[in-house]
């Protein structure tokens, strides 16, 4: 097994998190009362105001709480990981680009670039950047995209206060843990050179909502009441529903982010290509997503791809498994409104 000082060198920045002495001060101060964990993928997360998070990002969260400053144009992707960021990210590119970039171009950035680089995440980006990151570079000076995998709770106070708009995408939490599990255990033969955490460990860990960014219970009620609240300001989205009838959905978004297609565009079938341009078959075998990098962790960007189905859960969690899970989404959202 590897040692911290074995990783990856490209990802050096990593290193900085293996070990509470080697933090950096800010993140010392702050970890000192807060009950803390094994992690998934780095040693420890923390639990900081009810959800935990790996030490690299709880630093990040801390720091752009405290620089970043919300813009009214703003439009950030709101996820809980590996619950179809990749795709949310991919379609929410391609449908606010259009203009510049008509999804039958051939030189289309997602033709080129992993849509993680090309809608940054938020808390990733402050973790790294001493200096506020500037999210207008990245996405060619049109508008500022982000992504978070915050809970609303943990947002910057300027996101709240301004007029920018959030959109949500959660999914089953059976095929979520699944899914989860199966990145993780890439990222940590990847990035740390350790063995599997193994699946009952995992879902057990889940189960308790000690996962990054959990409890999903909570992360998942916070967004969907406040959309239920304040519609202009959150779309909430779920990912089977994408799936099952994505013009829908996509025409959702683009009225949403005030963007609508035009009848021009409907009938030039613009609907169509974007979908197309943005499929998890589409964007699996390009070549950037096959063999390229992430500009984050330096992992190969097709620990991102496995297979984007829905209810693979059943090749994985055993039938006491799902009901456990049930019975938890019964109990939390109770009352709610909220049904997956």
């Amino acid at each position: 097994m590897a040692s911290p000082s074995d990783l990856n060198t490209s990802n050096s920045f990593m290193h900085q998190f293996l070990q509470e002495s080697s933090y950096p001060e800010e993140l010392k101060q702050s970890i000192i009362s807060l009950p803390r964990e094994e992690g998934w993928l780095y040693p420890h997360m923390y639990n900081y105001k009810g959800f935990w998070l790996d030490s690299e990002f709880l630093h990040g969260a801390l720091r752009c709480q405290k620089h970043f400053q919300a813009q009214h144009s703003d439009i950030i992707v709101c996820t809980l990981p590996k619950c179809g960021t990749t795709w949310l990210k991919a379609l929410v590119f391609a449908l606010t680009t259009r203009k510049q970039f008509p999804v039958s171009q051939q030189t289309h950035p997602l033709l080129t670039t992993s849509p993680q680089d090309l809608i940054p995440n938020l808390e990733f980006s402050y973790a790294r950047q001493n200096s506020p990151p500037d999210f207008l570079a990245v996405n060619n000076g049109l508008m500022r995209l982000m992504s978070t995998h915050l809970p609303l709770s943990l947002l910057p106070k300027s996101v709240g206060e301004s007029k920018c708009k959030l959109i949500y995408l959660c999914r089953n939490q059976k095929d979520t843990v699944v899914s989860f599990w199966h990145f993780v255990n890439k990222m940590r033969a990847e990035l740390r050179g350790l063995g599997e955490m193994p699946f009952p460990e995992a879902f057990e860990k889940y189960c308790r909502g000690a996962s990054p960014y959990g409890p999903f219970w909570d992360h998942l009620l916070g967004y969907w009441k406040e959309s239920l609240e304040n519609p202009r300001k959150v779309l909430f989205l779920k990912y089977e529903e994408i799936k099952e009838e994505p013009e829908v959905h996509l025409r959702r978004m683009a009225a949403f982010l005030e963007c609508p297609f035009s009848e021009e565009e409907e009938e030039c079938g613009v609907v169509g290509g974007i979908l197309r341009l943005c499929s998890f078959e589409s964007l699996s075998n390009l070549e950037v997503n096959k063999t390229g990098k992430g500009s984050y962790f330096g992992n190969s960007n097709n620990l991102f791809f496995r297979n984007g189905k829905v209810g693979d859960w059943r090749n994985h969690l055993t039938d006491e498994m799902a009901t456990r899970l049930d019975q938890i989404v019964e109990q939390k959202f109770k009352g709610t409104g909220f049904k997956f």
